[in-house]
């Protein structure tokens, strides 16, 4: 259920988001965290006046989210004053209230094992019945009413690109592609991990031995090697396939992790090649070698 802000050509976007415990406002303040906007959580009611300001001053600016929730004790006193004078500074204000079934959000609090707000002396379902009476002058007020019950974390997230009008595109996906030694262990971080032990090691070549893979004589030998060329070509197409994918379940890091075994030579050279090739493809890529500083 929704209906249209009032709105004012040019004006800086501010979309404040509430609801009740447990129906998924962090989760979307994270999504439009992740495609450009400005998030606040829980900031004090006494402060909304000076967020305001810093709004006006600052064209970074332009669409910010505000989060606030019954963890501010003047919430329910303060809020529906404080969301009027938004609008009334010139501010496109939009309110959005979250709400879900009683029974999906005992499930929740019983997932994540956290207490509810207001049922610390209490069980948990008196605390969701407690705070949806306590919000419902609030939720009166609300341009949009979202009962996410039914969402799926990635329905909730598509549902906010698609409706919450966040405008604009997501920021790029950042590709990280990092070398390592498996002696010392895959990188916990990754979420890829591909093993170049297949290839001539160029440690047992004495001349590159105290080289490394950045060194233009260890590329070319392992340029050379017969299945370098193949494996980068392979690997660089399948990444080609998988990328977007990642893209579009709005992942916004994607770590990449080429192993060796000291991650000196072949881990090394690979992740630098790799580097270049996604780079060719537009985008943003990082390249980093764990270990290299061990050998």
């Amino acid at each position: 259920m929704s209906r249209a802000p009032r709105r004012r050509p040019g004006s800086p976007r501010i979309l404040v988001i509430t609801g009740l415990s447990g129906s998924g406002k962090t989760h979307v303040s994270r999504v439009l965290q992740d495609i450009g906007w400005f998030c606040v959580d829980n900031l004090p009611m006494a402060l909304i006046p000076r967020f305001v300001e810093l709004i006006r001053r600052s064209p970074e600016l332009r669409r910010s989210a505000l989060t606030l929730d019954m963890r501010e004790p003047a919430f329910l006193k303060s809020f529906p004053k404080a969301y009027r004078e938004l609008k009334d500074r010139g501010l496109a204000a939009s309110l959005l209230f979250l709400e879900a079934s009683e029974k999906v959000l005992v499930r929740r609090f019983s997932e994540t094992r956290r207490p509810h707000p207001l049922g610390v002396n209490q069980p948990v379902i008196e605390g969701i019945r407690e705070e949806r009476e306590s919000l419902r002058s609030i939720r009166n007020i609300a341009d949009t009413i979202l009962d996410t019950s039914d969402y799926t974390v990635h329905q909730l997230r598509d549902y906010v690109r698609q409706h919450c009008d966040a405008g604009g595109e997501p920021a790029p996906m950042v590709v990280g592609v990092l070398s390592f030694g498996y002696k010392y262990g895959v990188p916990p971080e990754a979420d890829l991990v591909f093993d170049a032990r297949f290839l001539p090691n160029p440690n047992f070549v004495p001349r590159l031995r105290r080289l490394s893979g950045n060194d233009r004589a260890v590329v070319g030998y392992m340029r050379r090697q017969p299945h370098t060329e193949e494996f980068l070509k392979r690997l660089t197409a399948f990444l080609g396939y998988v990328i977007p994918h990642y893209v579009r379940e709005g992942k916004s890091y994607l770590t990449i992790a080429v192993g060796c075994t000291g991650g000196r030579h072949r881990s090394v050279m690979i992740a630098n090649a790799l580097g270049e090739a996604l780079r060719k493809k537009s985008l943003a890529v990082r390249v980093r070698h764990k270990d290299l500083k061990h050998s």
